[in-house]
């Protein structure tokens, strides 16, 4: 029984650097969130802010398919009615960067990439994701919003009258930062995927926000 208990990890902590291999703590048994805590090149910075600013929808999802740890990721297309918005390559080869690092981290083959321009909380009460890892980066407004383990009831998720009350129990990410979230679904995190939610938007708040999911 005491070796058993060795095993086991009682907690999840939370782990964030200022560089990319800061994201490498996400494969520790104990972690659930690892944050690069970058700031985004100014070029790039610039486009989000254009695209979100120019009060266009933008939702798009595609499941991409890379054969070796070489590929390239093909995003052929990706938010092309913005090709013409200055910043838009710097902005695509920022996308590709991140997907093949998320890809060679995890030894993924499929990745479902999600780009959308929100102008409101996707998902506005706490919750954990039912998938093994999420990369969420916002590239132009605010950040997601996440707890650390204890702040909150897992058994009473998605009920608001359990969610913390201080807002000081309430951690944030910084737009620009990558972040990778484990979810119920990975291997020995079942009851221990991190817990997070959407921010809430004023009237005429837009934020511009990636999410990759490791799908094989």
């Amino acid at each position: 029984m005491p070796a058993l208990k060795l095993m086991q990890s009682p907690t999840r902590n939370q782990h964030q650097g200022p560089t990319p291999k800061a994201l490498t703590r996400i494969l520790e048994d104990d972690i659930n969130l690892a944050v690069w805590q970058r700031q985004l090149p100014l070029h790039i910075a610039e486009f989000a802010q254009l695209l979100v600013a120019l009060n266009e929808p933008l939702a798009e999802s595609v499941c991409l398919e890379l054969l070796d740890e070489d590929d390239e990721p093909d995003l052929t297309g990706l938010a092309s009615g913005f090709r013409d918005v200055e910043g838009y390559g710097g902005f695509i080869a920022d996308l590709k960067w991140l997907v093949s690092a998320f890809a060679c981290l995890l030894g993924a083959r499929r990745i479902g990439l999600r780009l959308r321009v929100l102008d409101k909380a996707m998902c506005p009460r706490f919750h954990v994701d039912h998938v093994p890892v999420r990369l969420i980066s916002t590239y132009a407004g605010v950040g997601s919003q996440w707890l650390q383990e204890g702040a909150m009831d897992r058994a009473q998720l998605g009920q608001e009258s359990a969610e913390p009350q201080d807002a000081t129990q309430i951690e944030q990410l910084g737009s620009g930062e990558v972040a990778l979230l484990k979810g119920e679904k990975w291997h020995g995190n079942e009851g221990f995927g991190l817990i997070h939610r959407s921010p809430k938007l004023a009237p005429g708040e837009r934020r511009l926000i990636l999410t990759l999911d490791w799908l094989g």
